[in-house]
């Protein structure tokens, strides 16, 4: 059985949230609902937000994007093809 919350916080808060929520493809609302779960299950409360690449990672992309261009890269594995390819 659903209930409803109200809250009350400032107009910039919310409209702030409103925007990140939808950066990541979300409603206000689903951020909340995941939070008050995790915060339940957890008894802890951890948020962040990161969507920056790394110089490190934008080379190892690079590096990986080359190789599957040259036909060196291997994948994409399924599930069981990659345990195989792991434990040989």
């Amino acid at each position: 059985m659903n209930t409803t919350l109200h809250i009350t916080i400032d107009k910039e808060t919310k409209q702030k949230a409103q925007k990140l929520a939808k950066e990541i493809g979300l409603d206000i609302s689903v951020i909340v609902k995941a939070s008050l779960k995790t915060f339940v299950q957890t008894e802890s409360f951890y948020v962040e937000k990161s969507d920056r690449v790394t110089p490190r990672l934008a080379a190892i992309i690079a590096e990986a994007r080359a190789e599957r261009s040259k036909g060196k890269a291997l994948g994409p594995f399924t599930g069981k093809q990659l345990d195989a390819f792991l434990l040989s």
